[in-house]
């Protein structure tokens, strides 16, 4: 049995080596997304309103959007009221299906840059990366391709996980052991065996909820390609007289404590308005998108309530994929332990190869030792 785990755990090592890389190195740096882009744009993506500013209605933000972009409509828009972060606002450009994004001072009204492609910034570029790798939409015949990749590099990292574990199923009474050996590979065994030890629950975590993202995007975009694609953006979809205050006032009447983070704008014919938000009372590992409340687009009667809180554990389980992914639930601490976990998940398949290496060089010797001998008899 521990003969053929180990055999998988070698050959999922070698078949995923790149893609892997690639993912689990681009996520040890988008788990500091924010942080990246304040550095690299900061007048797109901060402000520094006075201490007596209060975000400006919404309606009358919603207003300035649609008359300084009459090119383009509201997609969805990201609420925040930290007095740091500017809002984030994503459009679809008219004619075309086409998503934009741009940066909204929310104490101000003024727009902060111009609309740009979802993948046009850096981190959104790694994103794109970490997620597809680029392969999205390159080959005609497979529009999705690499959402099937990063979705299988997610089943092999999970599963790379679990059998390192089988593999090493006594691993805490050796959890901070490491042999003083000179030997390049008896060092690199031990680097393989620790770093495997420590990021084994990050690289669980990570893989598992990386396999439902990537599962639940590709089965979105299939049925959007059985229905005929995306829509075409030809004019708006929603009632330009809505009052959007009044709709979050609402919201929060709706659910107790609700507070709004996120608003999603119907993109296709016959969707609602939908505000998303967070509620006192759950874990550190709820999302700020857990509850939501829909309202007709055009005369603005409530839809759904959903409530987190009165959902079942799978629900709310589900719901925590978000910040377990990402590993922002316990704001930098737990970034910085997911980040290291990450580059210690770039070291294992290099160690990881180093290991095979050697192990069939010794084969190919011995073999070779033998040919010899029968050669030469």
């Amino acid at each position: 049995m521990r003969r053929w785990v180990f055999k998988l755990h070698s050959a999922l090592a070698l078949l995923a080596l790149v893609p892997l890389l690639l993912i689990v190195l681009t996520g040890s740096l988008l788990v500091f997304k924010f942080e990246i882009d304040s550095l690299l744009m900061p007048g797109q993506v901060l402000v520094q309103p006075p201490a007596s500013a209060q975000r400006l209605p919404l309606d009358e933000l919603v207003d300035r959007v649609n008359r300084e972009r009459p090119d383009y409509e509201l997609g969805s828009w990201e609420l925040f009221d930290d007095r740091h972060t500017a809002d984030r606002v994503y459009l679809i450009r008219r004619g075309t299906e086409d998503w934009f994004k741009m940066h909204l001072n929310p104490y101000t009204g003024e727009l902060l840059d111009q609309p740009v492609g979802l993948h046009h910034a850096l981190t959104d570029w790694l994103l794109n990366l970490h997620y597809t790798l680029l392969l999205d939409e390159r080959f005609e015949s497979a529009p999705h391709l690499g959402l099937i990749v990063g979705l299988l590099a997610a089943v092999c990292l999970s599963a790379l996980g679990i059998s390192g574990l089988i593999l090493y199923r006594h691993f805490w009474r050796h959890f901070f052991s490491f042999r003083r050996d000179h030997r390049p590979m008896v060092v690199t065994r031990q680097l393989h065996r620790l770093l495997g030890i420590w990021s084994s629950p990050v690289l669980l975590l990570v893989g598992l909820t990386g396999l439902y993202f990537n599962a639940a995007a590709y089965l979105e975009e299939a049925e959007e390609h059985a229905e005929g694609g995306h829509h075409v953006m030809q004019a708006r979809l929603y009632n330009a007289r809505l009052d959007f205050d009044a709709l979050l006032a609402d919201s929060r009447r709706q659910i107790a404590g609700f507070e709004p983070t996120y608003l999603l704008f119907p993109f296709e014919p016959g969707q609602p308005f939908t505000v998303f938000g967070q509620v006192p009372g759950m874990s550190i590992l709820a999302s700020e998108y857990g509850s939501v409340v829909t309202y007709d687009a055009h005369g603005g009667d409530v839809g759904v309530v959903y409530d987190l809180r009165e959902q079942s554990l799978l629900a709310r389980a589900e719901d925590s994929f978000r910040k377990l992914h990402f590993g922002h639930f316990a704001g930098l601490p737990s970034k910085i332990v997911w980040a290291l976990g990450g580059l210690a998940m770039v070291a294992l398949p290099l160690t990881g190869v180093a290991m095979w290496y050697s192990r069939k060089r010794r084969q190919w010797a011995r073999r070779g030792k033998a040919l010899n001998r029968v050669v030469y008899r």
